[in-house]
């Protein structure tokens, strides 16, 4: 079982190699990984308002700001921001009145999405290296916090939904894209997703990640989309023998990009009421 600061740091090798060489892109949309193809996972940006190629390393596993209800002249919050992609299309909602704010702890991806953001001219974005679990912003600042495929892959999820809770203005929401289970993975293939598709290997039951979010405060909650992954048999090769997946077919498994909306309470409370 490897600790958290190991976790964390196969996490940001992998995607600091990612953002080194796009080319050979993610693993947790539509890209290659180790010679596996992962783009059962993701979802197509093409042809959204302010979609920048550039930006877009195949990482995600949904579309949470097409269900974000941003609005001109919020301020948005995308954690784990990567090379900025999600935070383009969020721009191109709130607007240039607006402002957007990336998160994220990789500094090559720091770098790669500020990049981008300056080719483009935006001044109203902003990409800051930092944890969401640990979160460098100011309390209640954002409307609207999204993120996409990204939470699965913290080892203290709890601590980070409380952390998004604080960075939310009362009254604000989230709209977060993630990779759920339904069942329990193998751990021969959650072992290899570990180092491969964080994505999977990070997943969690949807009853589980559902009380994470309200343990942290949210109210609610709701799921906005929900699409079932069906593993390809040719992936499941190069991670389980002949044994392992019959295990693996016959456990009945559910795999889910699922996006979750929540909403921090319009007004803060700490008294014994309502604590």
């Amino acid at each position: 079982m490897k600790t958290e600061v190991e976790l964390k740091n196969i996490v940001r090798e992998k995607y600091a190699a990612i953002a080194k060489n796009p080319s050979k892109g993610g693993c947790c949309g539509e890209s290659d990984c180790g010679g596996v193809e992962y783009s059962f996972i993701g979802d197509d940006y093409n042809g959204k308002a302010g979609y920048v190629a550039d930006a877009d390393l195949g990482l995600g596993c949904g579309l949470p700001t097409e269900y974000a209800r941003i609005k001109p002249g919020d301020t948005v919050v995308d954690l784990g921001s990567g090379a900025g992609n999600d935070c383009f299309i969020a721009r191109e909602e709130t607007g240039a009145g607006g402002r957007v704010i990336g998160i994220d702890f990789t500094q090559e991806m720091v770098d790669k999405a500020r990049e981008n953001a300056s080719k483009l001219g935006f001044e109203n974005i902003q990409f800051y290296l930092g944890e969401i679990d640990n979160n460098p912003l100011e309390s209640n600042i954002a409307d609207v916090v999204v993120s996409n495929c990204v939470f699965n892959l913290i080892p203290d999820r709890a601590k980070a939904f409380k952390e998004t809770f604080r960075v939310i203005k009362p009254g604000g929401h989230f709209s977060i894209s993630d990779v759920i289970v339904m069942g329990e993975i193998p751990p021969a293939l959650r072992e290899q997703a570990e180092l491969y598709a964080g994505c999977v290997s990070g997943a969690i039951e949807k009853s589980e990640y559902l009380h994470l979010i309200e343990q942290a405060g949210f109210e609610n909650i709701r799921i906005q989309k929900e699409k079932p992954i069906n593993i390809p048999d040719e992936t499941l090769d190069q991670f389980l023998n002949s044994e392992q997946k019959k295990l693996w077919n016959k456990s009945q498994v559910g795999i889910f990009s699922m996006t979750f909306y929540a909403e921090k309470p319009a007004k803060d409370c700490c008294g014994p009421d309502c604590c």
